[in-house]
């Protein structure tokens, strides 16, 4: 069966670091640039056109859309096969409940969830260190992140991970072994 990771956190919380500390431990292991409409940063993203969303979404081929900061952001399952297809190995990243449940039950695999998680005070430092210009978004969605946490059910985690208490390299290596382990069981089992 196919395996992925989803990575799921507020911003600045270590997604992109982490996903560069998987693939350079294994480069396999490689992060999905989603399909992104709208301004805004590029690096990480395939943009995309308008007419590619209504088509992708007339189509039935959008697995999980995010509107957020003027711009749409597209886990689509041409994206994702894709990868699979060269047999690497997907990491997500979602901010979102939402996406991982869409994830979930829409596109089968072996799902591996990790919430990686930091203070509102952490995810300030690490926007402005970045050079974000929109640290005050970024707070607002670190806040949106919260609220969506409220309420879930904890046992939908794989991993929690606080970032600004373990290195990088050390989160990707213990997520790392948990994929392995679990693909393990999978074989086995």
């Amino acid at each position: 069966m196919k395996a992925g990771i989803l990575l799921y956190g507020p911003p600045a919380s270590g997604k992109d670091t982490i996903s560069a500390a998987l693939t350079e431990q294994d480069p396999g292991l490689v992060q999905f640039q989603r399909l992104k409409i709208g301004p805004g940063r590029t690096h990480g993203y395939r943009l995309g056109t308008q007419a590619q969303l209504e088509q992708l979404e007339a189509e039935g081929l959008v697995l999980y859309r995010n509107d957020r900061y003027d711009s749409v952001y597209l886990v689509d399952r041409p994206g994702l096969e894709a990868l699979f297809g060269q047999g690497r190995t997907p990491v997500i990243h979602l901010g979102q409940l939402a996406g991982i449940h869409a994830l979930q039950s829409g596109y089968r695999a072996a799902w591996l969830t990790v919430r990686l998680d930091c203070s509102r005070e952490v995810t300030a430092a690490r926007s402005v260190a970045r050079g974000d210009t929109d640290t005050s978004a970024r707070l607002a969605a670190w806040d949106a992140t919260s609220d969506d946490l409220r309420g879930h059910d904890p046992a939908i985690w794989d991993l929690h991970i606080r970032t600004d208490q373990h290195d990088p390299a050390e989160s990707a290596e213990t997520i790392r072994r948990t994929l392995a382990s679990r693909e393990r069981s999978v074989v086995q089992g």
